[in-house]
């Protein structure tokens, strides 16, 4: 299968290696295309002010693997791409393995999902992959699943456009509790900016925040009951899998809203 991947982490970061590896040992053809440095938290944004720059990686990935360093962001990796690196077009997207957890709200800022959402907006099947942890380097076990999450799917192919979240627990491959289909749920936090002075005397401040609340969507009233969420599946040890997808509107609020009217003047 021809399997671009991308990344936020960076051309350097060790999930993606991994994951590429991983892939390409399974007999995969591998392209990677990922920022030239960490775009974590950068959501979906794109470059328009200033030009974008590729250069071709030599090493650090096996022979076989074409890999590229780009000075955009994961979603320009990806549009640039598959617009202009790629001489084929792949047949599934793969963003990761991102070092944390995209989970609940979270993947509104993720750059690991907003890579993976280009794919699904131009019509390949995307996953985006993250290891539920910022310490710990093994990544092993996410690859291992990702070769087996990639080899069911060509056996029972995705819709087109499909997009999966996957998130992965930090722990051994024979202390997961199993694979569960999840909803998104939500991710809350407190002390968000903390506050400080620089040696001139200015005041700046640093993101920070510990989250408070993990839990379902109050508002995902159309989906069963008895879907776990994302953010309560995981601290059990399940790997989770949320399909998303880029159209924002919300059905039960539509519903509700709807019989409203409102004048113009």
């Amino acid at each position: 299968m021809r399997i671009l991947i991308g990344n936020d982490d960076g051309i350097h970061a060790v999930g993606v290696h991994a994951l590429a590896e991983a892939l390409a040992e399974a007999g995969h053809d591998i392209t990677v295309v990922c920022p030239d440095r960490e775009r974590s938290a950068t959501g979906h944004s794109l470059t328009l002010h200033q030009p974008i720059r590729a250069q071709a990686v030599t090493s650090g990935f096996r022979e076989g693997i074409q890999a590229w360093s780009c000075s955009g962001t994961p979603a320009d990796c990806i549009k640039l791409a598959l617009d202009a690196l790629v001489s084929q077009p792949p047949q599934l997207v793969l963003s990761g393995i991102n070092q944390g957890q995209n989970l609940g709200t979270d993947i509104l800022y993720s750059g690991t999902v907003s890579a993976a959402m280009e794919g699904s907006i131009e019509g390949i099947s995307s996953i985006a992959m993250s290891l539920a942890s910022y310490t710990s380097q093994d990544f092993q076990p996410a690859a291992q699943f990702a070769c087996k999450l990639v080899a069911d799917l060509q056996s029972q192919a995705l819709p087109v456009g499909t997009l999966l979240n996957v998130n992965v627990p930090p722990v051994p491959a024979a202390e997961f509790a199993g694979v569960v289909w999840a909803r998104q749920g939500v991710r809350r936090y407190v002390d968000v900016f903390e506050k400080r002075v620089d040696p001139r005397g200015k005041t700046y401040y640093w993101i920070a925040g510990e989250v408070v609340e993990e839990g379902a969507d109050a508002i995902a009233k159309d989906l069963p009951e008895d879907l776990p969420a994302d953010v309560e599946a995981i601290q059990k040890n399940y790997i989770t899998i949320t399909p998303l997808h880029y159209n924002l509107t919300c059905k039960n609020r539509l519903e509700q809203l709807r019989s409203r009217q409102f004048q113009v003047f």
